[in-house]
């Protein structure tokens, strides 16, 4: 693994332990509405036991959105950091989850494994080749009229809150994540044969969902 990759998984390791009290901050009421919108969108009322991969898991919340909504459902989590992982399994300790460590660009899973592959609020943080590669990995791993639900956040409009968001993707060095964070459609599209966007209740985050 590269050393810039070894870094941020360091430091995503440390994050963990605080992660869930800052989004609990950052999102307030709109945490638990972005995550039911998220599961909404997945339409899995006529499966009995679906199969779920969300990659890029964290500590796992999105996971547990599903499991209660889907009970019986195969749920994976996905991540590359130790401590996000751990603290997933701590969450999801009464579900039916399993949780997998691993790079979102070579996912260790079959062709054609999953229902549904979520990604919250991740994706971005992603080199432009490392998330090309996650996306065609996402493809190859949902059933043939599965989904791929992207979610990220839209562009604030407040301005001091937009000058931090700004400041963030800097910090990311990542050319084209601005590209992709502020809607640009296209890439996804030139991946799946369908892409539609829809957005929060809250408007603070978009959805894409892609079709296979």
């Amino acid at each position: 693994m590269a050393r810039l990759r070894v870094g941020r998984r360091r430091y995503y390791d440390l994050f963990s332990h605080f992660y869930d009290g800052f989004i609990r901050f950052h999102a307030r009421r709109d945490e638990d509405d972005t995550r039911q919108f998220l599961v909404d969108a997945a339409q899995l009322e006529n499966k009995a036991a679906p199969s779920i991969l969300d990659v890029c898991c964290g500590t796992g919340s999105v996971i547990v959105a599903f499991a209660e909504r889907y009970p019986e459902a195969l749920l994976v989590g996905y991540d590359f950091s130790h401590g996000m992982l751990r603290k997933a399994q701590e969450k999801n300790a009464d579900t039916r989850a399993v949780f997998v460590e691993g790079d979102a660009a070579e996912l260790p899973f079959s062709d054609n494994s999953f229902d549904v592959v979520s990604c919250s609020h991740a994706l971005y943080e992603l080199k432009g080749q490392a998330r090309e590669k996650a996306l065609w990995e996402m493809k190859r791993v949902i059933h043939r009229g599965g989904v791929v639900l992207l979610m990220e956040h839209e562009v604030p409009s407040h301005p001091f809150v937009k000058f931090l968001f700004n400041l963030r993707l800097m910090f990311m060095g990542s050319d084209d994540a601005r590209e992709f964070v502020e809607g640009g459609l296209q890439r996804l599209r030139k991946i799946f044969s369908q892409v539609d966007l829809t957005h929060s209740r809250s408007g603070k985050s978009r959805l894409m969902v892609c079709q296979k």
